[in-house]
């Protein structure tokens, strides 16, 4: 999907300026002035979609398969990163990726999903869909960094952990609830951006973090839109409904105050500038390290219990 269908008027106005750009590098005539008149329409038309989308057009905008993945953000926030591999008990998944880098000068621990970006990365990564055998590798991990006490930073993108008979033979959810109760009693801080399409507990089992970030156009939800639609409506037709009722936008998730703040993405979304979203992500996590630096295991697994214990309570 490098197309979104409420795009089509922008895109044909950037294919235009492209034309236009190029007769203007064959030729000698003066088209600056049509250019920049184009080049405005098109930030006008961006800022004005991207200022009032759907729920269901925020559903496409996150899986766009341009948006930065878990390692275009490893090269750009990242200093001497290094992969670490395996559960120690089975094998290693290529869904969930992570290892040992600086973020900014601060040794830490970093993983996330990867989806893959062409058909061949997506078979390898398994679309970001982890097996049993990714979640207890983030939690082999996660007891890394409490032995060295750093902190970990994680990034989700994922449908949901992959339901495959084999993932369930091998105790995919026990693999999840043993990963989310890692994170809860982690020692050193966790900060979590969603990146992309937070799903499911496939999500949430590295996402029981101190502190929780989501892109301004990613979704966080228990189910797919298609998945719900299919259940209550009998029909994946009624996606778009299913995700207004399903409040899974990053806006509808922090006015519930289950996250923590909104990261702002280029006008446009992630997909037309990783550079931008990948520093702008890196802003939010050195601000969230900084509220949570210097740390104690007692303060921090205090905070982390009140912090879920508040989630759906009122005032």
């Amino acid at each position: 999907m490098s197309n979104l269908d409420f795009e089509k008027p922008i895109l044909e106005l950037e294919g235009k300026i492209a034309e236009l750009r190029q007769v203007e590098s064959d030729s000698d005539v003066d088209i600056a002035a049509e250019i920049t008149r184009m080049e405005t329409k098109v930030d006008k038309l961006l800022n004005q979609t991207y200022g009032k989308l759907t729920p269901a057009q925020k559903v496409q905008v996150a899986r766009h398969q341009n948006r930065p993945h878990f390692m275009d953000y490893v090269s750009g926030m990242i200093d001497d990163y290094t992969s670490l591999s395996g559960d120690r008990n089975f094998g290693d998944d290529q869904a969930l990726l992570g290892g040992i880098g600086r973020f900014q000068g601060q040794a830490c621990i970093i993983m996330g999903h990867e989806r893959g970006h062409d058909t061949e990365s997506r078979l390898k990564h398994n679309f970001g869909m982890a097996r049993p055998e990714g979640y207890r590798k983030a939690q082999r991990l996660m007891k890394l960094a409490e032995r060295f006490q750093i902190p970990v930073i994680t990034l989700v993108d994922t449908a949901g952990a992959y339901p495959g008979m084999g993932a369930e033979e091998r105790g995919q959810a026990e693999a999840i609830a043993k990963s989310i109760e890692t994170c809860l009693n982690l020692s050193v801080p966790i900060i979590s951006v969603v990146i992309g399409e937070g799903g499911s507990g496939g999500a949430i089992a590295i996402a029981a973090a101190d502190k929780i970030y989501m892109l301004e156009h990613s979704i966080y939800s228990v189910i797919s839109p298609e998945g719900c639609a299919s259940i209550l409506w009998r029909s994946a037709s009624h996606a778009a409904d299913a995700a207004e009722a399903l409040k899974i936008t990053a806006q509808d998730i922090y006015n519930m105050k289950l996250i923590d703040d909104i990261v702002n993405e280029p006008v446009g979304g992630a997909h037309r500038s990783k550079e931008e979203t990948v520093a702008n992500v890196a802003k939010q996590i050195a601000t969230g390290l900084k509220q949570v630096t210097p740390w104690t295991e007692d303060k921090l697994k205090a905070s982390r219990r009140k912090k879920f214990l508040a989630f759906g309570r009122e005032g």
